[in-house]
């Protein structure tokens, strides 16, 4: 004899509540990423008439990296900038980007297929330079630069009247579960919190972890509630 569970949904306080936990951790890292990217705009447009290379570029970034990582008041993975097709003088596209407890800067090996890709087609890449607006893109596994299940913040970065690219910064999955899972735990509801395809980035319904894709059969939903600062939202489930 098979025994179903009720669920009750939760009150629309305790929805409330998660989005704004889920919120009020991501406006600790874009401030500090935007502020950082506004003083690279400006470094970056004083010497645009000069010309830039890559050596110069990183010169600028490997502080706003080190600043960002240091002063984002959560565990940032890695923090850089990622110019734009021909903005510079001697590489068709470059990645300034220092990661890692040992703040190493990320170098591709010779002939490596990573040199080849156009971020451009990356999300946390393309929406800031369509939207001209900050932008959380994930989770997702990052096999370009951490090989970690990965959320990654980027805003644009502007120099010489142009977009230059756009500062990033990357949080682990891991360590987004150890901030927000407790608190949402907490709130004594089953909640899930996903991106914009349903991909599940936290979760205190025990059916579901993180990267399960939340199917339109398999999974009903009850409540959805947008969370400010993110394009992400909280589920309750039937």
């Amino acid at each position: 004899m098979t025994t179903t569970i009720a669920r009750t949904t939760p009150a629309d306080s305790v929805i409330d509540e998660a989005a704004d936990i889920v919120a009020a951790y991501f406006s600790r890292l874009l401030p500090v990423l935007e502020s950082h990217a506004q003083q690279l705009s400006a470094q970056l447009d004083g010497l645009a008439s000069e010309g830039l290379t890559a050596a110069r570029v990183d010169e600028l970034v490997k502080p706003h990296a080190g600043a960002i990582m240091d002063d984002a008041g959560e565990p940032v993975y890695g923090a850089g900038f990622i110019a734009t097709v021909d903005l510079l003088d001697d590489a068709p596209s470059h990645l300034a980007w220092w990661q890692g407890e040992d703040r190493r800067k990320l170098v591709f090996p010779p002939q490596s297929v990573k040199q080849g890709i156009d971020y451009r087609e990356l999300e946390w890449f393309r929406v800031p330079l369509m939207s001209g607006r900050s932008h959380i893109a994930g989770p997702y596994v990052d096999y370009l630069c951490s090989d970690e299940y990965t959320m990654t913040a980027a805003t644009p970065v502007r120099a010489g009247g142009r977009f230059a690219g756009v500062a990033g910064l990357d949080v682990v999955v891991e360590a987004i579960e150890r901030r927000l899972t407790p608190p949402l735990r907490a709130l004594g509801a089953e909640l899930v919190l996903v991106n914009g395809v349903d991909r599940v980035l936290v979760s205190t319904d025990p059916r579901y972890g993180a990267g399960d894709v939340l199917r339109p059969a398999q999974a009903v939903v009850m409540t959805r509630r947008r969370c400010d600062q993110v394009d992400l939202d909280i589920l309750a489930l039937a």
